[in-house]
C-alpha cells in the first residue's frame, strides 16, 4: 500500500484535467463515507464485479483518489494513512463506482475518508454526545481529522463536500432507538457539522433496503426508521434522501433472500450517491432521446400497452453489454421508433419526460422484456403500437394493492393509476383514440421465497386487478399476469401458489395467467439474466396475440 510519506507521488494523477466541469481547479473534493454493513459491503466481492458489464473492472486500483479508512468491529481494518482507492478485504462499498462516475464528470481531484462498521447503532455506537459500544462518531471524527492534518503537512488544498451515510437497520431492533431515529439523526448531522467547522456540509442519507428479507418481515420496523430519515431530510435543506430500495440485492442460499446488497448492490449504490451529489452541482443524468417523429397518423387509435412489475420486468441483471455482440440479439437495442414509449423505473427514480421511441433508458445499462416485447408485437400486427412501463423492483406484491401496508411510503397503486391515466391522456391530447389493450404484470419475485407474502399472493394480485377497473372505468380491462417458476424451498413448497394464481384468475374472464416455465436455466434464484428477460418478452406478447379480441 501506497503510505503517507509516498503521497506525493499519489497525488500528481489528481491535477489531471477532463474538460467535464467548467469551474475546473485543483482544490480536493472530501467526501465521507460512514456507516454500518451496507455501507462496509459486507458480502460484496471482487471476484463477482466483472460479472456485471457496467462496472468491470472497478476491482483494480483507483490511482487518481485518494482513499483512508478504518472498517469493522473488534478485529478492525484501516489504511495506515491515505493510500489509493481500492477493495479492501477482497470486498467494497460504494466508495468505487462513486469515485469513477464523479471523477468522469468533473475536473478536479478527489478524495474518500471511510469509517463504518456494521451492526452498529445511531442511538449508541455513533451518539455524538454520549458514544457506547464501539463509539463509532468520536473514532470517525478522529479518522477525519487525523486524515485532513496530513493534507494540511503536505500543503495539498481541499474542502469537505459531502456526507454519504448509510444506517439503520440496528436502531430498528432497539424500541428505545427506533421512535427516536430521526431526532437521534438530526443531532448527528448537527454534531457533524458543528466539530468539523463544516455549517453547511451537505449530507446524503441513504434509504435503507426493503428488497432484502427485512422489508417483509420486519416492514413496520424498517418503515419506522425511514420515517426518522425522511423527517430529517425534508427539514433540512442540505440533506437528501437517496433512494435505495431498487438496486440489486445479494441472492442467499436456500429462499434466495438476503440481508445485505452484495456486488451488484453497491455497485449500484454507489453510482446513486454519484448522480444526486453531480446533480447537486448540476450535472444531471442524461435521458433517452425523444421521438424525432410521431410515429402514428393524426386521429388513428393506438394500443397501449401497460407492463408492470417488479425486479424482472424491470431488468435487473438484463445488461446491454450481454447482448452488443450477439447476431441473434443485438438488434434489440437499436430504437424501435414506431412504437412510441414511456416508463417509470425503481417506484420514480428514473422517469421519461416525454414519450421516447422504445429503447434501452439507460437505467443502470440495463434493459426490460419491452424490447423483445414490442418487436415481436409489431412484426405480428400493423396496429398502432404504444406502450408504458411502470416497475419498482424493491416493491412486493402488497405495496401494489389499493390498500398497501402500514409502510405508507411504500405504497405505489394509486401512483401506478395516475401513470396509465397520464399516459392514456397525453395520446389523447395528441387527438389518438385510446384503447387500453392491456396490463401485462409479471408477478413479485420476493414474495415467492417468504411463506406469508405467497400464501397472499393471488389475493393481492386479484384485489389489484378489480379495484384497478373501476378506477379506470374499464370494467373489462384484460389483465395478463405473468409467472416464472416459484420459489423451490422446502421452507415454501408446500403453499402451491402457482395453483392459488390459476384458480383466482380462472374466475375472471378478462385475465389470461401467462406461466412463463420454460425460461433458460438462470445462474441465481429469483432474478433472470439478458437471454431469459428476451424470451419473458416474447412470451407476454405472445400472449397477447393469442388471447386479443
Amino acid at each position: 500500500m501506497i503510505r503517507v510519506l509516498t503521497m506525493v507521488a499519489l497525488v500528481l494523477p489528481l491535477t489531471i484535467t477532463t474538460s467535464k466541469l467548467t469551474a475546473a481547479d485543483d482544490v480536493v473534493r472530501v467526501f465521507i463515507f460512514a456507516g454500518q454493513s451496507n455501507m462496509v459491503g459486507s458480502d460484496s466481492k471482487i471476484k463477482d464485479i466483472d460479472n456485471f458489464p457496467p462496472f468491470r473492472g472497478l476491482g483494480t486500483p483507483q490511482n487518481n483518489v485518494l482513499f483512508t479508512y478504518i472498517l469493522g468491529r473488534e478485529d478492525k481494518t484501516t489504511s495506515g494513512g491515505w493510500v489509493s482507492l481500492q477493495p479492501v478485504n477482497n470486498g467494497f462499498g460504494p466508495e468505487l463506482s462513486f469515485a469513477r462516475k464523479v471523477t468522469a464528470e468533473i475536473d478536479a481531484p478527489i478524495a474518500i475518508i471511510k469509517c463504518a462498521a456494521g451492526g452498529t447503532h445511531l442511538g449508541g455506537d455513533w451518539n455524538p454526545d454520549e458514544p457506547s459500544g464501539f463509539k463509532m462518531y468520536p473514532l470517525t471524527l478522529n479518522l477525519i481529522r487525523d486524515s485532513l492534518a496530513q493534507l494540511d503537512e503536505m500543503n495539498i488544498r481541499y474542502r469537505i463536500e459531502g456526507f454519504m451515510w448509510h444506517q439503520g437497520e440496528n436502531d430498528m431492533f432497539n424500541e428505545d432507538y427506533m421512535p427516536n431515529y430521526g431526532k437521534n439523526l438530526k443531532n448527528l448531522l448537527a454534531c457533524w457539522r458543528r466539530d468539523l467547522r463544516s455549517p453547511d456540509l451537505k449530507f446524503y442519507i441513504g434509504e435503507l433496503c426493503c428488497k432484502t428479507i427485512w422489508g417483509m418481515d420486519l416492514r413496520p420496523r424498517m418503515y419506522a426508521i425511514s420515517k426518522g430519515q425522511r423527517a430529517v431530510t425534508t427539514s433540512d435543506p442540505l440533506a437528501e434522501y437517496i433512494p435505495n430500495n431498487h438496486i440489486g440485492v445479494e441472492i442467499g442460499g436456500g429462499v434466495g433472500l438476503h440481508y445485505h446488497y452484495g456486488t451488484l448492490g453497491q455497485l449500484q449504490h454507489g453510482e446513486n450517491y454519484a448522480d444526486a451529489y453531480l446533480s447537486s452541482i448540476g450535472i444531471k443524468r442524461p435521458e433517452q432521446e425523444n421521438l424525432k417523429r410521431w410515429p402514428y397518423k393524426k386521429k388513428s387509435t393506438i394500443n397501449l400497452f401497460v407492463l408492470a412489475g417488479h425486479r424482472n420486468m424491470e431488468g435487473e441483471r438484463a445488461f446491454t453489454a450481454d447482448i452488443e455482440t450477439s447476431d441473434k440479439h443485438n438488434h434489440l437495442l437499436q430504437n424501435q421508433p414506431q412504437i412510441a414509449f414511456k416508463y417509470s423505473l425503481g417506484g420514480g427514480v428514473s422517469k421519461s419526460s416525454q414519450w421516447k421511441p422504445l429503447g434501452v433508458t439507460g437505467f443502470y445499462d440495463t434493459f426490460g422484456p419491452e424490447l423483445s416485447f414490442g418487436k415481436t408485437l409489431a412484426a405480428a400486427s400493423k396496429e398502432n403500437i404504444a406502450i408504458a412501463k411502470f416497475t419498482h423492483s424493491g416493491s412486493q406484491i402488497i405495496d401494489w394493492t389499493p390498500e398497501g401496508s402500514e409502510a405508507k411510503s411504500r405504497h405505489i397503486y394509486s401512483k401506478f393509476i395516475q401513470f396509465i391515466r397520464d399516459s392514456i391522456a397525453e395520446l389523447e391530447t395528441k387527438g389518438h383514440l385510446v384503447r387500453l389493450a392491456g396490463v401485462f404484470y409479471h408477478v413479485g419475485e420476493n414474495d415467492m421465497s417468504f411463506g406469508p407474502y405467497r400464501s397472499n399472493a393471488a389475493a393481492r394480485i386479484d384485489s389489484i386487478i378489480k379495484q384497478s377497473r373501476e378506477d379506470l372505468e374499464l370494467a373489462d380491462l384484460h389483465w395478463f399476469v405473468c409467472q416464472q417458476p416459484p420459489t423451490d424451498d422446502e421452507r415454501v413448497n408446500k403453499i402451491d401458489v402457482t395453483s392459488m394464481i390459476a384458480d383466482t384468475l380462472a374466475k375472471d374472464d378478462d385475465a389470461t395467467h401467462v406461466r412463463a416455465f420454460q425460461l433458460p436455466p438462470q445462474a441465481k434464484k429469483l432474478v433472470i439474466d439478458s437471454e431469459g428477460i428476451i424470451q419473458l418478452g416474447n412470451i407476454l406478447a405472445e400472449a397477447y396475440l393469442k388471447n386479443r379480441k
